[in-house]
């Protein structure tokens, strides 16, 4: 019975939320219908209703010579684009409020707008049917001037009735609709409540059916759905009118809070909060589909039911069933809120790609499961910066499919990202399960064949261009990174598998990752160049010269000098251990101790001022991170500049470690903590 109750309550807590996330998508498609509207260009019968609004305006205009007839023409086309973009600009602001609301408010706020819907959709089913009801009426007039569907009714005159026939149908729908409406309109009202409006509801809705049956004026029927209306308006206008004051001050409020979670916690945790609140990825993801569904049906229907070209029915079927992805893909990427919800669709794809390949890895680290995220912020960063909005059907649908492409390498280097550490935790550590060396293997083999057959493809498809030149850097670099890996892979599990230390390791390490760092470096800046050309001779943008300052900072100069500072820093390491004296055998075997660094044997040494000994390696790798002896903290050499060693730390250092070689008991000797 408990988990009866539990389930319940959780589909309940499902069905709420998915009730919420159903609420926010009418609002983007307001935005997605404004936007299409200010991009299309005006049609002739759009221009004929402007070249209407606007004559008197260019009559007085031209008529008191302020302009000539030429620029008439262009003051109706701005007009003509102003007035668009002020109802795109309204209408979007005003969809992007609703969609902000709480979900309390945004219930309130659609029985608001069904209230207003149901009133109109009341006037004009009453306008239709007192139209049928007074032709009729005029049909009937020569036989009997006084008839009316009521007294045929209680006389019993079926001939009367059946003379009625389209009138009393057209009436008993009516009766039906506006019956419905009025409940419905009473149950999602605002204003506030009162017995006797509440009571006159139904009849104000009722009233014009009730009319056209008794043997009233035409005039009285032809004006009736106005008078029939002036309730239900009154109703609106009263509760927009006490709303008005409780949205400002939930405004108000709203405003307050956002200041004062801003300046408690910051603007990041607020959108991180609103963001969450909002569901926007399901939202948006939502909003996609219904919109892929939308145009779905619609491209279906006008092949099976509309007919419009003479062809053969299967055959257009197919036809059709071959061209619907592509037509899809187009459609749905033609606004920003299209493209948004793209967006949305690409990032939860690329999630269980990403959770694919960890499955197969089986790791389960939180950071590698951005890949969604990653993808999406790409994606959209590439559709604002190719204009994919601002393009022909068949241009965009080209862009989206590079764009697709460029993205495919990127996930190839996030899957890198992902098995990489795991290759070397896997060589470091002499993990026997072969399993998972076999798994983390095929996937390195995956991520080389792979951008190998689609540089294969794509060289073999099309003639060399810009965007096909970064598909192929960045699948070659891929390739190289996946190539380095294997090689550091290989050298960590030799050195697994050996029984004395291995003291070329580092340094084989280093120049292997130096030459992939290398490539990567030199694939930047190619890329940089790349892009210069593509901003210069093809495609140029702000977002595109912003993205370009973005990649010269992050992927040239960090990395060039991130680069350089580890170079200086080997170097002056190389030279200092170089300085130190080696260990001879003798002294190793009056030490008998390993290296306090690696805890390994010691076959050879280094002394430092201290007088302790170390790998030279390991000493090398400690004064990457400091100049102090990992066991005293002393400083472990003295200099004067990134060049030299000071000639008197050399003679006192050369004169201890004299002293230090003549003690007796070398081999005893306590070693200072």
């Amino acid at each position: 019975m408990v988990i009866a109750v539990r389930d319940r309550g959780v589909i309940m807590d499902r069905l709420i939320n998915y009730t919420d996330i159903l609420l926010r998508v009418p609002p983007l498609f307001l935005m997605d219908i404004l936007m299409r509207l200010e991009y299309d260009i005006p049609s002739d019968s759009l221009k004929s209703a402007a070249d209407d609004n606007i004559n008197s305006l260019n009559d007085f205009v031209t008529q008191h010579e302020f302009v000539t007839p030429n620029d008439s023409l262009v003051i109706k086309t701005v007009l003509i684009y102003l007035l668009k973009l002020f109802i795109s600009t309204s209408g979007c602001l005003f969809a992007l409020g609703v969609f902000l609301l709480p979900k309390v408010y945004l219930v309130n706020v659609y029985k608001f707008l069904g209230s207003i819907g149901i009133m109109f959709i009341s006037y004009w089913a009453n306008v239709s049917t007192m139209k049928a009801v007074i032709a009729a009426r005029e049909n009937n007039y020569e036989i009997n001037p006084r008839t009316s569907i009521l007294h045929s009714v209680l006389s019993l005159d079926l001939q009367g009735v059946l003379d009625w026939n389209e009138a009393a149908l057209a009436i008993v729908k009516n009766y039906l609709v506006q019956s419905t409406m009025g409940l419905v309109f009473q149950h999602i009202e605002l204003a506030p409540t009162n017995r006797l409006i509440q009571l006159l509801t139904m009849p104000a809705f009722m009233a014009p059916s009730v009319l056209a049956m008794l043997p009233v004026p035409d005039y009285m029927l032809h004006h009736s759905p106005v008078f029939a209306a002036l309730l239900p308006l009154g109703k609106i206008k009263m509760t927009f009118w006490s709303s008005a004051v409780q949205v400002g001050n939930n405004i108000v409020q709203g405003y307050r809070y956002a200041r004062q979670f801003v300046s408690d916690v910051g603007l990041t945790a607020l959108l991180e909060n609103e963001w969450v609140r909002l569901r926007v990825p399901t939202v948006l993801r939502t909003f996609w589909m219904l919109r892929v569904a939308e145009h779905s049906f619609s491209a279906l229907s006008k092949c099976f039911f509309l007919k419009e070209q003479e062809v053969d029915s299967s055959k257009c079927s197919s036809e059709t069933l071959m061209a619907l992805p592509r037509e899809l893909l187009v459609t749905g990427c033609e606004t920003q809120t299209a493209v948004l919800g793209m967006t949305s669709v690409i990032s939860f794809l690329c999630h269980y790609v990403g959770s694919f390949f960890q499955w197969i890895l089986l790791t389960e680290d939180e950071d590698d499961r951005s890949i969604g995220t990653v993808s999406a912020i790409l994606f959209f960063i590439l559709a604002l910066q190719t204009g994919l909005t601002g393009l022909d059907p068949e241009k965009r649908f080209i862009r989206l499919c590079r764009n697709f492409c460029l993205l495919f390498t990127a996930i190839l280097h996030f899957i890198h990202n992902i098995v990489n550490p795991l290759l070397m935790s896997l060589s470091a550590s002499h993990n026997p399960a072969r399993h998972r060396h076999v798994r983390a293997l095929s996937v390195c083999a995956f991520l080389v064949i792979f951008p190998v057959a689609l540089l294969i493809y794509l060289w073999s498809q099309h003639t060399m261009s810009t965007w096909l030149l970064a598909v192929s850097a960045f699948s070659v670099e891929v390739i190289v990174k996946v190539i380095v890996s294997l090689m550091i892979y290989s050298l960590f599990l030799v050195d697994a598998y050996r029984s004395t230390f291995w003291e070329s390791l580092d340094d084989y390490v280093y120049y292997i990752r130096a030459f992939g760092n290398t490539v990567e470096f030199c694939f930047g800046i190619f890329l940089f160049f790349n892009g210069a050309w593509i901003l210069v001779f093809e495609s140029g943008g702000a977002i595109r010269a912003i993205m370009m300052c973005i990649h010269a900072y992050f992927n040239i100069w960090c990395e060039a000098r991130a680069g350089w500072s580890v170079f200086i820093k080997r170097r002056t390491a190389v030279k200092k251990i170089n300085s130190l004296p080696e260990a001879t055998e003798e002294q190793l075997e009056k030490l008998d101790d390993v290296c306090a660094i690696c805890y390994q044997e010691m076959s050879s040494a280094k002394i430092t001022r201290c007088r302790h000994f170390f790998h030279g390696v390991c000493l090398r790798k400690w004064l990457y991170v400091q100049d102090r002896c990992p066991l005293c903290h002393e400083i472990l050499h003295l200099v004067e500049d990134d060049y030299g060693l000071a000639a008197d730390s050399d003679i006192e250092f050369n004169v201890a470690n004299e002293q230090f070689d003549a003690a007796a008991g070398f081999g005893e000797q306590e070693m200072p903590n």
